[in-house]
């Protein structure tokens, strides 16, 4: 099995991802959030330096594109295979309003005819690899079938499949059933991603569809930035281990972003995740969100560390319920 980790916006950019391999090495592919390439040409200063070979040393990463012109994709196409870029990724997932209105994302799933004419002009217009990561629909999950045709006529990379529309957002139960038909009518790999938190999930999945050979996480490998060592059967990682995971990635937010504020609210946005690795830390949790100076952050940080341990079985703070293919069980 292959695990790739998820593109989250704001959050797993190449100091998040460097902190994370460093500690963390069994990813087979980190994938950026998402490029807007716009009409200037021209990538924003962040996404740039965000894609920079230097700062992605020794990381398999591979760009996502969000955009609904093929000229602005072919643009940027260039610009990457110039970095040494052999693999771009096209976000037809994002389920944001802002992009879904643009008819971008998920918002570009509801005009099947011009995402057909549009994978016809982005294939024949570089040699780089393209793979897909999709959702199923934009209002109903009965549109795949009709995407799945259109996905069926190029040589995807990979076709990254997350089983909900677009209203559907994160909460929402996933649709097997359209797994189920990629799984059986793809002419392209699948790769599944969604709501894979803890090992049996993923487990399950293998036992489920054995012909799936690459799973892609995002929340579940927040919420337990060691989730993959323990599936693929590396050792379980150990608190010292996490210290140093934050330890790092706290440094590097400190030397690139300004102000303590800045900082704060990238620590506080992993917490709220990392946090339910750790047992009967509420208080310590509480002390962490309230944390309004950098100084008594790192002292909130000491005590959690000090005086919780890790747990495996605790509750995650976002929408996490059985696994799907648990009740085939």
């Amino acid at each position: 099995m292959r695990y790739y980790f998820a593109p989250m916006e704001g959050i797993t950019g190449y100091l998040f991802r460097n902190a994370h391999h460093t500690f963390f090495p069994h990813i087979d592919k980190y994938f950026t959030p998402f490029l807007s390439p716009n009409q200037s040409r021209k990538f924003h200063t962040r996404e740039e330096r965000d894609i920079l070979p230097e700062n992605n040393a020794g990381i398999l990463l591979v760009p996502q594109l969000l955009t609904n012109r093929a000229e602005a994709f072919l643009w940027a196409a260039d610009k990457l295979s110039d970095l040494g870029y052999q693999e771009i990724n096209l976000n037809l997932g994002c389920p944001s309003a802002t992009v879904v209105s643009k008819g971008k994302g998920a918002g570009f799933l509801a005009q099947p005819e011009r995402l057909e004419a549009f994978l016809d002009q982005i294939f024949s217009g570089t040699d780089l690899r393209i793979s897909i990561k999709t959702r199923v629909g934009l209002e109903t999950p009965e549109e795949f079938s009709r995407l799945l045709e259109i996905f069926n006529r190029f040589p995807l990379e990979e076709l990254i499949v997350h089983p909900r529309v677009q209203k559907d957002f994160y909460r929402k139960p996933v649709h097997m059933e359209c797994l189920q038909e990629a799984v059986e009518k793809s002419k392209n790999p699948i790769c599944y991603n969604g709501d894979l938190f803890r090992i049996q999930d993923i487990e399950c999945l293998k036992d489920h569809f054995s012909s799936i050979s690459a799973v892609m996480l995002g929340r579940g490998l927040l919420a337990n930035p060691g989730l993959v060592e323990m599936a693929s059967g590396h050792e379980v990682f150990t608190k010292q281990t996490l210290r140093n995971f934050h330890d790092l990635l706290f440094e590097g937010y400190r030397s690139q972003l300004f102000g303590d504020r800045s900082v704060l609210f990238k620590m506080k946005e992993l917490w709220f995740y990392l946090g339910a690795l750790f047992s009967d830390s509420a208080k310590c949790q509480k002390a962490i969100r309230k944390a309004e100076q950098l100084s008594s952050y790192e002292a909130a940080v000491r005590v959690l560390f000090e005086t919780k341990e890790l747990s495996f079985s605790e509750e995650l703070p976002f929408a996490c319920g059985d696994f799907p293919l648990h009740s085939f069980y």
